[in-house]
């Protein structure tokens, strides 16, 4: 069927208010997030971390809190909410205990409490602080991971002396000398073991290795892992040196967990990315994810499977064209569960570790987190019209187990969600999605939002957003559509790599196709009152837009755009990014490559309007493409304005700032589309 309501992850609320409302910016600030859930070795008890946004205080802050899941219609409970204390990373203790980390008197500490409640246990204040931990198996030992300088013998921080008459500068003779929102300052993720009985002492795991592990800016636990009798520990890391901006070669070791012999790399062989190893939980097996291609941080995920006694491996997934995106085991050790992108949904799947076959288990929806238990897959899973809750699964019976959020969301009446395909470039089969507000009356026509998503690599899917929500530009009266254009992820790895050397090309065609056949086929959609708007890559096809298709919208909205191919390639951290969307050289070796889908280059036939928006931490795409691209509109006089954010990266994730982003960004649709 090529048009399907999306429709899967309803919210369980009670039947909806006569007065119906609009989702707005302010209802989304003040959701509470689930995230990092747990479950208990008996099955009874459901833990996670969950998000509250403090608006004063701008910002979120963290409570545990947990679920019976052996009582029918049970409701959730909070475990640890200390106001202004932030409890996170909750996990079960071989005692029955909830393990977390916590930064309750300003030092981040190891903490335990029953899971019935009561006082809580310190267990470890590592000096100097952390950033995550894992319990082992044996619930003897911390596996902590920490920024201290390379080589640290021991998780205390290295006294470091400044030089006499030093000044403010920062002094590099190499890259990385910013990642993503940081300038570097010289240190390194490591791991160190710290013993529960004496948590004062510390063992460093991989000394001899320099380099982030878990790797930076996003990795955290679920590229660490133990081995079930606590004896070894398996993580992952990209080595450092002079080609760490322009690698991708994430390596898979193993050390002994007392530090005993030097880690072991496990990957070597493959040159590609190597991520996620999970261990079976007879500690026979290492399951992990593998990229064959150096240098593309978007090629396929296949799941790989080593036999940790004898080396052997095996490429579970290689004839399934889908990219593994999570690995978890079951406890009994005879599935792999994993999910992977797949036509704008994000599933549960099931693969034998025998045959390598796949079966797909849940439908529609995007599912974040999964728990295998021995009474049925415990996960949470969003939609574009639903944040965040738990389910679980038994044989085909998909239970909810909350509804966190249904008081905050009583009576939000949410948009109509329904997809749509057409033959884009290359004659390829290509999908998009329409969101109709639920104001709109019949026979009445809704100005349009067209969202270009980012990635480019991605997929604007059926998910709920914290930062670009469809849900709230259609609460705002806007139609919106969106196209995952030659590039976007969930349709082979082929439909991915066509973007390469073809920024400005194929997808261009694909979003140009995509809305008229929209336009065709919803006949609510207003195509002569619309704007277009998207960020990173999204934000790129604004600029290449304004050159190339300027006669089609009202207005622009430029979010962390890149406007300068050539600035680009010489200002970005991650070199491998831009040099393989370009087909794998620098701009000094084939600089036709970058200029051919230059946006710089068009600038003389601009003219729509733009709104430009920017973070100053952003080092992914540097502010200044942003400036200069608001230079290049007010010079040629194109109506225009800048917002920057100084406190922001390449995303707007403080609560008052994403609510200033949408006020500046709907005031500057509405001025354009007269609502």
């Amino acid at each position: 069927m090529k048009h399907l309501l999306l429709a899967g992850v309803a919210l369980a609320f009670a039947a909806v208010p006569a007065t119906a409302r609009d989702l707005t910016i302010a209802d989304v600030a003040q959701l509470s997030r689930v995230g990092a859930p747990t479950v208990s070795p008996d099955g009874k008890w459901l833990v996670w971390q969950q998000r509250e946004t403090d608006l004063t205080a701008n910002r979120g802050r963290f409570d545990l809190w947990k679920l019976d899941l052996t009582k029918k219609g049970a409701v959730p409970e909070k475990l640890v909410a200390e106001a202004d204390v932030n409890e996170t990373g909750p996990q079960f203790g071989a005692d029955g205990r909830i393990y977390f980390q916590s930064d309750k008197g300003g030092d981040d500490s190891v903490r335990a409490i029953a899971v019935t409640g009561g006082e809580q246990a310190v267990v470890a204040t590592p000096a100097g602080g952390f950033s995550g931990f894992k319990l082992s198996p044996d619930g003897k030992k911390l596996l902590v991971w920490a920024d201290r300088r390379p080589g640290a013998p021991t998780i205390v921080p290295a006294q470091v002396k400044k030089a006499e008459n030093a000044g403010s500068a920062r002094i590099y003779d190499q890259l990385f000398v910013r990642h993503w929102d940081t300038w570097s300052n010289g240190e390194r993720s490591q791991l160190f073991v710290l013993p529960v009985s004496n948590p004062t002492q510390s063992i460093a795991l991989a000394p001899q290795l320099i380099g982030d592990t878990p790797s930076k800016p996003f990795g955290g636990g679920e590229e660490l892992a133990w081995s079930p009798d606590s004896k070894t520990v398996y993580f992952t890391l990209r080595e450092a040196g002079r080609i760490e901006a322009i690698s991708t070669n994430l390596d898979i070791f193993s050390v002994p967990a007392d530090g005993s012999a030097a880690p072991v790399n496990l990957t070597a062989a493959n040159k590609g990315m190597d991520n996620l190893p999970t261990v079976s939980p007879d500690g026979k097996w290492l399951a992990y994810f593998s990229m064959e291609r150096a240098g593309y941080e978007a090629d396929r995920q296949v799941l790989m499977l080593r036999d940790l006694t004898t080396g052997t491996t095996r490429a579970l997934t290689r004839d399934w064209d889908r990219s593994v995106a999570s690995i978890n085991w079951a406890p009994d050790g005879k599935t792999i569960y994993v999910t992977a992108q797949d036509t704008q949904e994000e599933p549960i799947f099931m693969v034998d570790p025998k045959s390598g076959k796949v079966t797909r288990l849940t439908q529609q929806g995007v599912v974040s987190a999964v728990v295998p238990t021995r009474n049925g897959v415990v996960f949470s899973m969003n939609s574009l019209t639903a944040p965040d809750d738990f389910y679980r699964l038994s044989g085909k019976t998909q239970e909810r187990l909350t509804s966190v959020n249904a008081a905050k969301l009583a009576g939000v009446d949410f948009p109509k969600v329904e997809r749509f395909s057409f033959t884009g470039a290359n004659n390829d089969q290509v999908w998009g999605y329409v969101a109709k507000p639920a104001s709109l009356k019949d026979g009445e026509k809704a100005p349009v939002a067209f969202i270009v998503h980012g990635g480019p690599q991605g997929s604007m899917n059926n998910s709920w957003s914290y930062r670009w929500n469809p849900a709230v530009f259609a609460g705002a009266g806007y139609a919106v559509v969106t196209v995952d254009f030659h590039g976007s992820t969930g349709y082979g790895q082929k439909f991915t790599d066509d973007i390469r050397n073809n920024w400005g090309g194929w997808p261009l065609e694909d979003l140009q196709k995509g809305l008229a056949a929209a336009e065709q086929k919803f006949t609510w959609l207003d195509g002569n009152n619309a704007c277009a708007l998207g960020a990173s890559y999204g934000g790129y096809m604004m600029n290449w837009i304004a050159g190339q298709w300027p006669d089609k919208f009202n207005c622009l909205v430029q979010h962390d755009g890149v406007f300068d191919a050539r600035a680009m390639a010489y200002e970005t951290e991650e070199l491998w990014f831009d040099e393989w969307e370009h087909g794998g050289k620098t701009y000094y070796e084939d600089p036709a490559a970058y200029e051919k889908w230059n946006p710089v280059n068009h600038v003389d036939k601009w003219k729509t309007p733009m709104l430009v928006i920017t973070g100053e931490k952003d080092f992914r795409i540097p502010y200044t493409q942003g400036l200069a691209s608001f230079t290049a509109l007010q010079r040629r006089e194109i109506p225009s304005k800048l917002v920057v954010f100084p406190d922001e990266n390449h995303w707007v994730l403080k609560p008052k700032n994403s609510m200033q982003w949408y006020g500046e960004v709907l005031g500057w649709m509405g001025k354009w589309t007269a609502k």
